[in-house]
């Protein structure tokens, strides 16, 4: 769950070198032949955007079987292994290290980007003090989307959720399909921290706000922002439009968070999402409420599983908070 946050925006002007954006390496991951044709929609989303030197890297995460696919497939693409440990944080850090662009760019294997999408990512880097850009996630549900599933949840599926800036805004940290940094961020601060994060289907995440929150101890003059008209389509399977793994998600987003905390203070990696709680899910339920009363019966629906959702992400994040005081194993 990449919860973002609008910010104040006054800052003393930075004292840092800043190199141009000549070159931009986008970085792919990918770990299963299941989304084959939607790697190969996402590169094409690529390779069909504008800029003078751009070059796509996918990363296989340690499946041979792909990786000797997307070599021969490929074209135009550089295709390397993940040399480090198996998950999406190794996989980035590994397409970290071959990349030579002065703006690293990450995309998911399964999200298209719209045309227009790079120079828009890039926009906000002429201003000096930027060091990270993120973009608007749009769902592509595969079937309709459930009437019980809640605007404020679609980070559940990887995706924008209600909540929002609609404008571009400084914030912590920003939601990892769709995402960049400039090259002197990694050489300063590090990559992904391997150990949390997404890994195969393990429904997992925070490895990107973990960084971004690294990123802005370390670099206090730079700032991070949400351009949400750097717009990507994520594609969202039929299983994951279901009751039960919108549930498994929330809970595991939890257990990420307490890792979170852990690593970079309860602090930091919940400023965010009190506002989140406090402001935003509250006026969701009041919202849906009205709609159930003014005879929308997946009001009530989508009422319930913002009052489910957040409980199991509540529950989640103490079960994880008391394994890693007490050192017992996850369940």
């Amino acid at each position: 769950m990449s919860f973002i946050e609008v910010a104040v925006s006054h800052y003393p002007q930075p004292t840092l070198q800043r190199h141009p954006i000549s070159s931009v390496s986008v970085v792919i991951s990918a770990y299963t032949l299941e989304r084959w044709h939607q790697l190969v929609d996402a590169v094409g989303s690529v390779t069909r955007q504008s800029h003078p030197d751009l070059e796509t890297i996918v990363v296989v995460d340690h499946n041979p079987v792909l990786l000797s696919r997307a070599n021969a497939e490929l074209d135009g693409t550089r295709v390397v292994a993940n040399t480090g440990p198996r998950g999406l944080s190794g996989a980035r850090n590994s397409g970290i290290a071959v990349a030579r662009g002065n703006v690293v760019v990450f995309l998911d294997d399964d999200a298209e980007a719209r045309p227009g999408w790079l120079a828009q990512l890039l926009e906000p880097y002429r201003d000096p003090r930027v060091m990270g850009v993120g973009g608007r996630v749009d769902a592509a549900w595969h079937l309709d989307r459930p009437v019980w599933f809640p605007r404020e949840f679609d980070w559940v599926v990887g995706c924008t959720y209600l909540g929002l800036p609609s404008v571009r805004s400084e914030v912590r940290n920003v939601i990892g399909a769709n995402m960049s940094f400039r090259r002197e961020v990694f050489d300063k601060v590090g990559g992904f921290t391997n150990g949390i994060g997404r890994v195969g289907t393990l429904p997992a995440g925070c490895e990107e706000t973990e960084l971004c929150i690294r990123a802005r101890r370390g670099l206090p003059l730079w700032t991070i922002v949400y351009e949400p008209d750097a717009e990507v389509r994520h594609h969202v399977p039929p299983q994951r439009a279901r009751a039960r793994y919108f549930l498994s998600r929330c809970l595991a987003e939890g257990r990420s968070k307490a890792a979170l905390a852990g690593l970079a203070g309860a602090g930091p990696a919940l400023e965010t999402e009190r506002r989140y709680v406090t402001r935003v899910l509250p006026a969701g339920v009041l919202r849906n409420a009205v709609d159930t009363v003014r005879g929308d019966p997946a009001g009530l629906a989508r009422t319930t599983a913002i009052v489910f959702g957040l409980l199991l992400t509540a529950l989640g994040f103490a079960a994880g908070w008391v394994e890693a005081e007490v050192g017992t194993p996850r369940l």
